[in-house]
C-alpha cells in the first residue's frame, strides 16, 4: 500500500463513491467498487480495505432507509449468515487472491442465471398487471412473515451463501440482493433491509478480519483517505432512486451483478 500512486487513488476514490451510490440506490453496483479495489490492491488485502468504507456506506443508508427495513426477513437470515461467515473464514485461511476472485466470481454469476430464471418462469405462469412504482408501493414489504418450507429453506440457502461472500470478498451484497428481489421487495422496502443486514454483517465481520491480518494500521490510514467520497456518493444515490422505475432497477441490480462476476472471474 505505500507504492500506491496517485492515478490509483484517484480510482479507488471513485470507487469509493460508488459505494454511497449503491447503499443508498442500485446495492449490485456494488460489486464494481469490489472488482475495482481487487483490481488495484492485492485481492485479499482489498477486502480489508474495503469493509470500513463499506460500513461507512451502509451507516448512511440506515439513516436515510431506516424505516422501510423488515426486520422478521433480517431475523430470518441472521443464524444462515452466521455459519457462512464462519465458513467463509476458514476459507480465506488458506485461499490465495486467485481462488479468492474466481469463487466470487463464478458464485456471482450462477445466482445471476438462477434469479433470471426464476423471473422468466414466474412471468410465464401468470399474468399479472404491472403496478405503478409509486413511493407507497415501493414500501410494500413481501408475505413472508409466516414463510412456506420453500421459503425457509430459500432463506438459509441464501443466508449461508451471502455470508461466505461477504467474508471472504466483500461479495455479499449481490447475493442478498438476488434474494430479496426474489421474495418481492420493491425499492425502498429492498433498500432498507440490505442496509441494516449489512450494516450488522459488516460490523460483525471486524473482528474476523483483524484477525486474518486484512485489517491493520495501513489499511485504516487509506480507509480514512477514501472514506469522504462515501458521502456524496450516498447523496447522488438518495437524489436518483426516486427516478429509478422498480423495472429498470432491477435490471440494473441483475446486471452489476454480472458485470461484477466476469470481472472477477476473468481477472
Amino acid at each position: 500500500m505505500d507504492t500506491i500512486t496517485l492515478w490509483q487513488l484517484a480510482v479507488l476514490a471513485a470507487a469509493s463513491m460508488l459505494v454511497g451510490f449503491s447503499k443508498t440506490a442500485v446495492s449490485g453496483a456494488n460489486t464494481i467498487s469490489l472488482a475495482v479495489f481487487a483490481a488495484v490492491l492485492p485481492a485479499r488485502e482489498s477486502t480489508g480495505v474495503l469493509l470500513p468504507i463499506l460500513i461507512a456506506g451502509d451507516i448512511l443508508a440506515v439513516l436515510i432507509y431506516r424505516r422501510h427495513a423488515h426486520w422478521p426477513t433480517l431475523l430470518r437470515l441472521f443464524p444462515a449468515v452466521a455459519v457462512g461467515v464462519v465458513a467463509g473464514t476458514v476459507f480465506m485461511l488458506w485461499a490465495d487472491d486467485d481462488a479468492v476472485a474466481r469463487s466470487i466470481g463464478a458464485i456471482l454469476l450462477f445466482m445471476a442465471g438462477v434469479t433470471l430464471w426464476r423471473r422468466r418462469t414466474a412471468a410465464r405462469a401468470e399474468e399479472a398487471p404491472e403496478r405503478q412504482a409509486t413511493e407507497q408501493s415501493d414500501t410494500e414489504r413481501p408475505d413472508e412473515d409466516k414463510p412456506s418450507l420453500a421459503g425457509r429453506a430459500k432463506a438459509r440457502s441464501y443466508g449461508v451463501l451471502g455470508g461466505f461472500t461477504t467474508m471472504v470478498a466483500n461479495a455479499g451484497g449481490p447475493v442478498m440482493s438476488l434474494y430479496l428481489l426474489s421474495a418481492g421487495f420493491r425499492k425502498l422496502g429492498f433498500l432498507g433491509t440490505s442496509a441494516s443486514f449489512f450494516l450488522i454483517v459488516n460490523t460483525s465481520k471486524v473482528p474476523f478480519s483483524v484477525g486474518l491480518g486484512l485489517i491493520d494500521a495501513q489499511s485504516l490510514l487509506l480507509d480514512a483517505a477514501l472514506v469522504l467520497f462515501v458521502i456524496p456518493g450516498a447523496y447522488l444515490g438518495r437524489a436518483c432512486v426516486g427516478r429509478i422505475n422498480q423495472k429498470l432497477f432491477e435490471q440494473i441490480v441483475i446486471g452489476a451483478t454480472v458485470l461484477g462476476g466476469l470481472q472477477l472471474l476473468l481477472r
